[in-house]
């Protein structure tokens, strides 16, 4: 193994007024040229852990040395910010300047490198992430995956020896996701710079070398992915998951089929799988077919519709240089009581979209109607409208400003004009609706709470208003996957009671295990609607627009095409189970 380039021996770190360490007796080597993976629940102590390597933060207690520096002065952490450089979840977050070479520019500018440096190392550091041409480009007119390679191209151009991801790929579409992480392994094993990935998404850690999983401060497991998830009892009680390959391997050993321990992806369970079917050879599949020519999306009949769009069309900063089309011509039905996901690669237009449906945006040209009310309508009142639609935006913690908890959930209603009685009823349920307990959250600042508990508060916020319909932004991004899971319950929860959900995501699992209708979105057009089976046939061109199937549905598109009996549309983990269990229990007679 290569020398080490980063080495903690019982590193801690506590933040002023907290009553316990958010990093605690952390001791571990990373080699040079190694991409390590960090995994571990939200507020588990990864991001503190990433802020140290980067000297952002300094021990508390212990030693840590970056790149042979140990910083304790100001010289050693400017040292160390040259060698490691950090790539932070948000890219809006980490953009200073209005044109995208200025931004790639900024670090160095601030090194003192001479000019004539700083031209040729920003044109290499916007070609290796592929962004030559947006040299010129407004970052605020960027996608986010593109935003966020801008930010990965600002710390490459400092040429560090190490990259710290933390969280870089949460907010962003699945091909946005791969997009950075494939340039993240192409910078370790080309420029063998040393990666530091920290994420929530199971199937990026199964592609690192090695794997840490933080809880409470600590290291709880370490090593190779494969033996890490190996350990599934331990990993689910740590608020994390396992790839979905590794649950299917569960599912289909219940169910009779025994396959080797370890497999992780789907290119290995499909190899395995027609090995066992027919041991001859390996499968050979294709993955170019489309069952189908794109759907035509034809406008909807109406049937108790709760929101109707009606040929909807939108243009951000019309007759500017900037001008840019969020939506042409987009129709759709929601009915009473359905669970709708919206669904699109990063700049669809689904943010766009959702911000009509309670009257945010102005409806023209086109039409929204809510409970047969035209939205666009002189006199129409908004104020009635939002009341039956809300809306809980995509970093829901931003819509948070009072002082207390109790204040924020009662903001809504108090503006309302009901009486005291009323307003406490209400603030009570809707915070024990998102799983809170008002005796202990309801005088605390929501600024205290952690990420998922503020995504619940605003949540209860826009439930204290008893709407009638709810819009979700995005609600589970960037949570653990314990966080996920327990959020998008939650969700099915209040569906379930009687409201009707519109729900965002990128996630196609999410929308996949909840949804009843999917909506998919491309260049601010509908490009497919239809229950999740019925979309994720279309998987090759959901993959050309930016986005993806479930893991088990790319599975079983590979066995379908190496002969297996496998129905059009299945993606749940359990009905891939019984398909393959009928195949390999039928005799072996799907040919690869």
């Amino acid at each position: 193994m290569n020398k080490p380039i980063i080495e903690a021996r019982g590193v801690s770190f506590t933040y002023e007024g907290a009553k316990a360490p958010a990093v605690k007796d952390v001791s571990l080597s990373v080699a040079q040229g190694e991409f390590l993976a960090i995994l571990g629940r939200n507020g588990s102590g990864k991001s503190t852990f990433a802020k140290m390597l980067n000297a952002l933060q300094l021990p508390g207690e212990g030693t840590l040395v970056v790149n042979g520096i140990e910083p304790k002065t100001e010289d050693d952490c400017y040292e160390v910010r040259k060698s490691c450089g950090m790539v932070f979840q948000n890219p809006d977050n980490q953009i200073v300047t209005t044109i995208v070479e200025e931004d790639c520019a900024f670090g160095l500018e601030n090194l003192g490198t001479p000019p004539q440096e700083i031209r040729r190392r920003v044109d290499d550091a916007l070609r290796s992430v592929g962004m030559s041409d947006f040299a010129q480009a407004s970052p605020a007119m960027l996608s986010g995956g593109q935003k966020q390679r801008i930010a990965v191209a600002g710390v490459l151009a400092m040429r560090p020896r190490i990259i710290v991801f933390d969280e870089s790929t949460a907010m962003l579409d699945p091909i946005g996701r791969r997009d950075v992480f494939s340039l993240a392994r192409k910078l370790n094993l080309e420029e063998d710079i040393t990666i530091v990935w920290i994420t929530h998404f199971m199937e990026e850690a199964a592609l690192a070398d090695r794997l840490v999983v933080m809880d409470g401060g600590r290291i709880a497991l370490e090593g190779a992915p494969r033996d890490v998830f190996a350990q599934t009892e331990k990993v689910l009680a740590l608020g994390l998951d396992v790839p979905e390959m590794m649950k299917l391997a569960d599912a289909l050993s219940h169910a009779g089929v025994q396959l080797p321990k370890g497999l992780m992806t789907v290119n290995e369970m499909a190899v395995e799988l027609c090995r066992q079917a027919h041991r001859d050879r390996p499968a050979t599949t294709r993955i170019d077919a489309e069952p189908s020519e794109k759907t035509e999306t034809t406008e909807e009949s109406a049937k108790d519709c709760v929101i109707e769009v009606s040929h909807l069309s939108h243009v951000y900063m019309p007759g500017t240089p900037f001008e840019a089309r969020a939506l042409n011509d987009v129709s759709l039905n929601i009915e009473a009581g359905q669970f709708i996901g919206i669904i699109g690669h990063t700049g669809s237009g689904k943010s766009t979209l959702i911000s009509h449906l309670n009257g945010l945006e102005p409806s023209e040209p086109g039409a929204v109607r809510v409970d047969g009310i035209d939205l666009g309508a002189k006199g129409t009142d908004l104020i009635a409208v939002r009341r039956a639609v809300g809306l809980v935006f995509q970093y829901p913690e931003y819509q948070l400003f009072e002082e207390t908890v109790r204040k924020d959930v009662a903001f809504g209603p108090t503006n309302l004009g009901l009486d005291k009685d009323e307003i406490d009823r209400r603030v009570e349920w809707a915070l024990r609706q998102v799983g809170l307990d008002p005796d202990e959250v309801a005088e605390k600042s929501p600024f205290e709470l952690s990420g998922g508990q503020k995504r619940r508060v605003a949540i209860a916020g826009v439930l204290a208003m008893k709407p009638a319909t709810l819009i979700l932004d995005e609600p589970a991004a960037g949570l653990d996957p314990a966080g996920r899971r327990d959020m998008l319950d939650l969700i099915r929860g209040i569906h379930d009671a009687g409201t009707t959900v519109v729900m965002v995501s990128h996630s196609m699992d999410d929308v996949g295990r909840c949804c009843d209708k999917l909506y998919v979105l491309s260049k601010g057009e509908i490009a497919y609607s239809g229950t999740p089976a019925e979309v994720f046939t279309h998987d090759r061109r959901l993959h050309e627009i930016g986005l993806d199937v479930p893991e088990c549905a790319k599975l079983a598109r590979r066995l379908r095409e190496a002969g297996f009996d496998m129905p059009e549309g299945v993606y749940r983990t359990e009905d891939v189970c019984a398909a393959i269990a009928r195949n390999l229990n039928a005799g072996g007679d799907a040919a690869c």
